[in-house]
């Protein structure tokens, strides 16, 4: 169990410096697909097309760490 938490928290450390480093190099949250409505008193964003591809990357990460 200690190494578990020991892994989820190192790919949260990692995925934190690449969410923060890396918006100015990937764009993330702002990915063609994603959902983006400006008015004039409103503003919605929806990342559907990030979203995706964050699940498809940490189930791959968690995989790799879990199954053995």
């Amino acid at each position: 169990m200690g190494k578990t938490i020991i892994y989820i928290g190192i790919v949260l450390v990692i995925l934190g410096l690449i969410i923060h480093f890396g918006g100015k190099f990937f764009n993330i949250g702002r990915l063609p697909g994603d959902i983006h409505v400006e008015e004039e008193n409103f503003s919605f964003h929806f990342p559907v097309v990030t979203s995706l591809v964050l699940s498809i990357i940490l189930t791959v990460i968690l995989n790799i760490f879990l199954r053995r």
